[in-house]
C-alpha cells in the first residue's frame, strides 16, 4: 500500500517535524558496515495464569514468539504494534529486567541472560531505559542531581565530584543546566521532566538506549522538541535505540527500520520507509488504515487476507504484570 505525501502518516510526521524537529538525517551509520550492538534470537516469553480450577494444568499466555533481529550501532530500531502485541515484554526482556523462555538477548557480544548479577550489573553501564511516563518516573521527593546521578552511584567506583560533573555534561545536553540539580521535579514541565530522565539514561554513557513509549505523554509540539533532542544525541554520541511506541509517525521520523509485531509474532520487518509506505502484511496495512483520516478500508484491493495466529496469542492482551514490570521505574532504568 503506497502513500501519497498527503496520506495521514505523512501529514502526521510533518507537523511534528513542522514544529522542531528536522528529518532523519542521512549521514547515519550504513547498516552493511557498523558492527551489530543488539541480537535478538529466537525470544520466546510465556507466563503461567491462574488455574480455573484445581483440575487439569494451569494455561499459559504467549506473549513472544520467535523474535529475531539484529540492530547494528547507530541505527534506531521502531517496534510497532497494537496494545498486548508484546512491544513492552520485549523491552523488560532486552533490558534483562525479566528472563525470556528461549531464545537468546546478545548485547556486546555478551548474552545477557547468562550473565551473573555482578557482571550483569557492570554490563547496564551500556544499556539504559527512557519510560513513558515523565511524571512516574521521577521520584518526586528527590532533587534532580540525586535522580540524574543515581545509576552512578549503583554502578560504583565513581567519585562524588566526578558524578556532579558527569550530571552537568548530561542536563546541558538536553538543554538543561547546573541550576537545575537542585530542584525538583514539581519545578519542571512535562517535556522538561522527560528531558531530566533521558539525562539520567545518558549519564552511565550508555551505547544503547530503550526508549518505551517516550514522547506518547506529550503534547505534540512537546513530542517534536524531545524527539529532535534523541536524534541530536545520536548523531553527537553515536547512541542506538530500540523505540517502543503505538504512533507509526513517530516512528517514521526518528527510526531507520520497523518490526511489527501482533500477539507476540513478527510479522513485518524492514527500512522504515519500506514497511510503512509499501507494507506488504495485512496486519502491517490495517496499523495504517487506522490512522486519523486514512480511508475506512484497511486492506486495499487484491491483498492477502490476515493469516491466523496460533490459538495460544491472543490472550496476549492481558499478559499478567511481573515482578520486574511492577517495580519502581527508577529501579527499572539503571
Amino acid at each position: 500500500m503506497s502513500h501519497a505525501p498527503d496520506s495521514p502518516l505523512s501529514a502526521r510526521a510533518l507537523a511534528l517535524r513542522d514544529v522542531h524537529t528536522d528529518a532523519k538525517t542521512d549521514a547515519k551509520t550504513d547498516a552493511q558496515t557498523a558492527p551489530a550492538l543488539l541480537q535478538v534470537e529466537s525470544l520466546a516469553k510465556r507466563y503461567t495464569l491462574p488455574r480455573a480450577s484445581i483440575v487439569g494444568p494451569a494455561p499459559e499466555l504467549q506473549a513472544l514468539a520467535g523474535i529475531d533481529f539484529t540492530l547494528h550501532r547507530g541505527r534506531s530500531l521502531g517496534v510497532v504494534g497494537e496494545s498486548g502485541s508484546g512491544k513492552s515484554t520485549l523491552a523488560r526482556i532486552v533490558m534483562a529486567l525479566e528472563p525470556p523462555t528461549a531464545g537468546r538477548v546478545v548485547f556486546d557480544g555478551q548474552d545477557l541472560h547468562a550473565l551473573g548479577s555482578a557482571a550483569l550489573r557492570r554490563a547496564r553501564a551500556g544499556f539504559q531505559m527512557v519510560f513513558q511516563d515523565p511524571y512516574g518516573s521521577l521520584d518526586p521527593r528527590r532533587r534532580v542531581g540525586q535522580t540524574v546521578t543515581e545509576p552512578l552511584a549503583l554502578l560504583g567506583g565513581v567519585p562524588a565530584a566526578e558524578r556532579r560533573e558527569r550530571a552537568v555534561e548530561v542536563l546541558e545536553a538536553v538543554g538543561l543546566g547546573a541550576a537545575d540539580l537542585d530542584k525538583v521535579p514539581h519545578e519542571f514541565s512535562g517535556g522538561q521532566r522527560q528531558r531530566i530522565a533521558i539525562a539520567r539514561a545518558l549519564v552511565t554513557r550508555p551505547k544503547l538506549i530503550v526508549a518505551d513509549e517516550p514522547v506518547s505523554a506529550l503534547d505534540v509540539s512537546v513530542q517534536a522538541q524531545v524527539l529532535n533532542l534523541m536524534q541530536d544525541l545520536q548523531d553527537r554520541w553515536g547512541i542506538t535505540y530500540l523505540f517502543i511506541s503505538h504512533d507509526l509517525a513517530v516512528v517514521d521520523l526518528v527510526c531507520d527500520e520497523v518490526l511489527v509485531l501482533q500477539h507476540g509474532h513478527a510479522v513485518e520487518h524492514g527500512a522504515a520507509a519500506e514497511v510503512l509506505r509499501r507494507p506488504r502484511h495485512p496486519y502491517t496495512q490495517r496499523l495504517l488504515a487506522a490512522l486519523p483520516g486514512a480511508a475506512c478500508s484497511s486492506t486495499p484491493p487484491g491483498a492477502a487476507r490476515e493469516p491466523a495466529l496460533p490459538a495460544t496469542a491472543p490472550g496476549a492482551e492481558s499478559a499478567p504484570p511481573t515482578p520486574a514490570a511492577a517495580s519502581s521505574p527508577r529501579g527499572d532504568a539503571r
